[in-house]
């Protein structure tokens, strides 16, 4: 597969927009708010439904963001959230972020969620972000890292759903592991002040338990990963649904704990 034809592994289904309209710049984002100030322009890639961008538009009112994703149909939901919360500083557009259509040194931030680990050049895509991004001003990028997500207690299937993520991702060109190549990678794209950083979704209360565990057993068994599963012949119809109950049983757990770990970059340009 070409670097830059990664297919989006977990397309737009319900249950993976339920998971990204939780979001918000305090759970995601949360190591780059000390860097915006009012009046400044925020790019903000691959921003889906639009959650975290309506954050960053509140904070640097009244500078302008423009979220861009690959997904027409994702930024119709996204330009909703905006409209619902009464901001007008906030533009939309389809964007490739390999090969972003903005003239350089146009931002004074640029972010990027969960971006990374679903492009076929992260490198590249870095390399586009500090090209757009004015002298002074940051590129901050955040990715999960599945091999280390870790969870209690041990349920039979659970490991199996990891392996099979892991290898489903790679399979459409992804690196499903990005969190902990975040630094190496904006090493290579240029940059040399970069502020490191990790920090974790951690899903614990039995509210929590039943929303993360019901998101992934409908995503397992119901969204293009779960199809991009069985035509890539990474797995049958009937495993899918037996990991899908073992994500169901893991929830069921009274003292189930699931971590999230991500890796954080802020690279000043």
């Amino acid at each position: 597969m070409p670097k830059e034809s990664a297919v989006y592994t977990h397309g737009h289904h319900e249950s993976v927009l339920r998971s990204h309209q939780w979001r918000t710049a305090a759970n995601s984002a949360a190591y780059l708010i000390g860097e915006l100030r009012p009046g400044q322009a925020v790019l903000d890639v691959g921003c889906g439904p639009g959650t975290i961008t309506a954050d960053l538009a509140e904070l640097v009112a009244p500078g302008r963001v423009t979220a861009v994703d690959a997904s027409s149909d994702v930024l119709e939901r996204a330009a909703g959230v905006a409209h619902e919360r009464g901001l007008d500083n906030v533009e939309f557009a389809t964007a490739d972020v390999h090969s972003l259509d903005f003239p350089d040194d146009s931002f004074d931030v640029v972010h990027a969620h969960q971006v990374l680990q679903h492009v076929g050049d992260p490198v590249q895509a870095l390399r586009e972000m500090r090209r757009v991004c004015r002298p002074g001003g940051v590129v901050a990028a955040r990715d999960s890292d599945y091999a280390a997500m870790t969870w209690y207690p041990e349920v039979p299937g659970m490991p199996e759903w990891q392996d099979l993520y892991g290898r489903v991702a790679r399979a459409n060109g992804g690196e499903p592991d990005a969190g902990r190549r975040l630094l190496s990678w904006a090493r290579e794209a240029g940059f040399t002040d970069i502020t490191p950083t990790a920090a974790a979704w951690c899903f614990a209360t039995p509210e929590n338990r039943a929303w993360w565990s019901g998101l992934w057993a409908d995503r397992t068994t119901a969204s293009v990963y779960a199809e991009l599963a069985v035509e890539g012949g990474h797995a049958r119809a009937e495993e899918l649904t037996a990991i899908a109950e073992a994500w169901r049983a893991w929830g069921r757990e009274p003292d189930g704990w699931f971590m999230v770990p991500h890796g954080e970059v802020l690279c000043r340009v």
